[in-house]
């Protein structure tokens, strides 16, 4: 019942995955540079790099989206603002840390059968993760598979660390960053007034 179950998300995914792929056009690289950059991109570009990816190019463009909302107040703006880099800086650094943690953790216990020695302590946990029937078929490299499986665990630890750790530091650090716009706001209105009253 669970095998049909399966075959059947397995089934709609693929055709939903080929009909996206299937809307944009066919594109030949015959460049060898740009074969050589995507190749290397790739093979190193994983998934931490990918959440830091995301986290720049999301910090250097949703705060400004905030700061230029013409609907609401200034103040308004920059509470938004701040509270947008909050989340970005919070999101990013856990979700970086927490995934590379756990590639690294799953690299641990997933070693090739000739690498464990006999002074190796616990080889039977060394190769937890193992898939020993793939590299019966020829499987040389493990690094797509480790960083498959490390991401895969590391969502299922993001969905707790999202609210024991991204949420308290996320209002920590807006907390922090609006207290510093308030100061800068009154220290600019007391210069304001400065200049009025010598006026």
């Amino acid at each position: 019942m669970a095998i049909i179950g399966l075959n059947s998300i397995r089934t709609f995914t693929n055709a939903a995955s080929n009909r996206v792929v299937n809307v944009f056009p066919t594109m030949t690289v015959n460049s060898e540079k740009a074969n050589k950059a995507l190749h290397w991109i790739g093979k190193n570009i994983s998934s931490p790099e990918n959440r830091l990816i995301l986290g720049v190019s999301a910090l250097m463009s949703q705060p400004f989206i905030d700061l230029h909302n013409k609907k609401v107040d200034e103040d308004t703006r920059k509470v938004s603002a701040a509270r947008t880099v909050a989340k970005i800086i919070a999101g990013t650094s856990t979700g970086v840390l927490i995934r590379y943690g756990c590639i690294k953790a799953i690299d641990a216990f997933t070693k090739f059968p000739e690498e464990i020695t006999s002074v190796t302590k616990n080889p039977r946990l060394k190769t937890f993760f193992t898939p020993f029937e793939a590299i019966k078929d020829g499987l040389k490299d493990l690094r797509h598979y480790k960083s498959a499986l490390g991401t895969l665990v590391s969502l299922g630890v993001m969905v707790f660390t999202n609210f024991l750790i991204d949420a308290p530091f996320t209002k920590f650090m807006t907390n922090k960053f609006v207290d510093k716009i308030h100061q800068k706001d009154k220290q600019k209105q007391a210069q304001n007034k400065e200049v009025r009253d010598a006026a």
